[in-house]
């Protein structure tokens, strides 16, 4: 099936067809004709399987024949969780819609708002905007929300992991009731439906790959090694398997500058892109690393959102993300559009759990493989077992010995009066007990005796009697 047959406009399909777009993916499949009609649409799809073109391609066909914008208005709104993928959205709907007389724009933070205000002031037909700076924007009268006909939310997931479920929830109460709403997530989780029961308006429901699931596409495997060892593994790694464009995650940002100061220590040109960078350096490193002038791009989680290389090779975990599901995101950004890719794991000791809450979540146990000259003091087992404690056997009982009868189990249980034996388990001196309890006995009965009984006499005074 081929592009044409999805219902798509002239302009867009000479668009798709430079670019070298000829078989659209599952979720365009079953996304651009359901947008096309109209339908909200809720769909969950991994990086790399073509969702942005599945919203933007039939976004655009529906803008085009639409009013013209007002100075300040936008008639559609793609939200996005970072400044990276705001950029890439804006790029492929001016690619997509080049030969469409439409305006797009983007806004993010980090950088001067007033060239973002002047951009406005026109008006856009699509504004690709992370919520922030949007609010910024509204606050200053810079982006008015009366004509919006499309709303878009894109890495949802994303967006409520980065704590922006408050500034969407404000924005939404800014924009049009009568909209048509588009929502792309990698999953639908709990949180995403909850967000999405008010939101969204008998939605069409697209899920076209398993939750949680690795691409085919991309061959998965983990270095054993020392967490001391890692970085020099890693330079010897891209160095002698010639390596040309290695995308590397780390967990921490000063993570990802020490990093890249030891590789370039090895001789292997290295960035980072992380949030203490400004905006102009993440530019300018990820211009770069696309461009084959640096070979090894270091990133945190966040900062990765936006990264879209087609044929990105290789991908290394440099740390285990403590987050299982992130593992899916990361590798997701080789073997995109069918290509072929390789997910590389540098794994230590200390990560054992971390692994096995990944290879439990993908349904998969990863090849453990060791580098001569970088084998670990400690395996990495290859998966993580609970410690049984063997039991202990038990002890054989003793048999019961046959005691002799004591007197009073002899006499019923009962000792014989005046007896001179103790009982069972007594001394010399109980034997004696009864005779002193009988002469104390005695003695208190004589004692009585020889007092007077007063018992219902009235008690004399001791006071001195008053003269008369």
């Amino acid at each position: 099936m081929s592009f044409s047959s999805l219902g798509l406009s002239e302009p867009i399909l000479r668009a798709l067809d430079e670019i070298g777009y000829t078989t659209p993916t599952p979720v365009q499949l079953e996304a651009i004709p359901a947008v096309l009609s109209g339908r909200d649409v809720m769909a969950a799809a991994q990086t790399g399987t073509g969702k942005t073109a599945s919203f933007t391609l039939p976004l655009l066909q529906r803008l085009a024949g639409g009013t013209r914008v007002k100075g300040n208005h936008i008639r559609a709104l793609v939200l996005t969780p970072t400044r990276e993928l705001a950029v890439q959205v804006e790029q492929s709907i001016a690619a997509y819609g080049k030969y469409l007389a439409l305006k797009s724009g983007v806004v993010f933070g980090g950088v001067k708002i007033n060239p973002q205000m002047m951009r406005l002031r026109g008006g856009v037909d699509v504004l690709v905007a992370t919520p922030g700076r949007l609010l910024d924007l509204f606050g200053q009268n810079a982006v008015k929300f009366l004509q919006v006909e499309t709303l878009v939310l894109d890495e949802a997931d994303r967006m409520l992991d980065m704590g922006f479920i408050a500034d969407i929830h404000k924005i939404l109460a800014l924009l049009p009731k009568r909209r048509q709403t588009l929502l792309f997530s990698a999953t639908f989780s709990s949180d995403i439906r909850t967000l999405t029961g008010g939101l969204l308006k008998d939605p069409l429901q697209i899920e076209v790959s398993p939750p949680n699931s690795a691409a085919k596409s991309v061959k998965q495997w983990a270095y054993e090694v020392d967490k001391s060892k890692k970085s020099a593994l890693l330079s010897h790694l891209v160095r002698s398997k010639d390596w040309q464009q290695v995308l590397v995650f780390t967990r921490t940002r000063n993570g990802a500058d020490r990093l890249v100061r030891k590789l370039e220590s090895d001789g292997v040109l290295a960035a980072a892109i992380h949030g203490d960078k400004s905006q102009k350096e993440r530019t300018r490193a990820l211009a770069a690393f696309k461009a084959n002038t640096v070979r090894v791009l270091v990133a945190t989680d966040i900062a990765a959102r936006g990264i879209d290389i087609n044929e990105l090779p290789q991908v290394i975990n440099f740390a285990l993300p403590k987050v299982a599901e992130d593992y899916v995101h990361r590798i997701g950004r080789t073997g995109r559009a069918g290509l072929e890719g390789e997910a590389i794991s540098l794994v230590c000791a200390d990560e054992v759990k971390l692994l096995s809450a990944i290879e439990t979540l993908i349904r998969q146990t990863l090849v453990r493989e060791v580098e001569p000259g970088f084998i670990p003091a400690h395996k990495v087992p290859l998966t993580r077992q609970m410690k049984v404690r063997p039991k202990k056997p038990k002890k054989p009982k003793k048999p019961k010995q046959e005691r002799e009868p004591c007197d009073a189990q002899r006499t019923g249980g009962k000792q014989k009066r005046g007896s001179d034996k103790p009982r069972r388990g007594g001394t010399p001196q109980d034997a004696d007990k009864p005779k002193r309890a009988a002469d104390s006995r005695a003695k208190q009965r004589r004692a009585n005796d020889a007092v007077p009984a007063t018992k219902g006499l009235p008690l004399k005074s001791k006071s001195p009697a008053r003269k008369k």
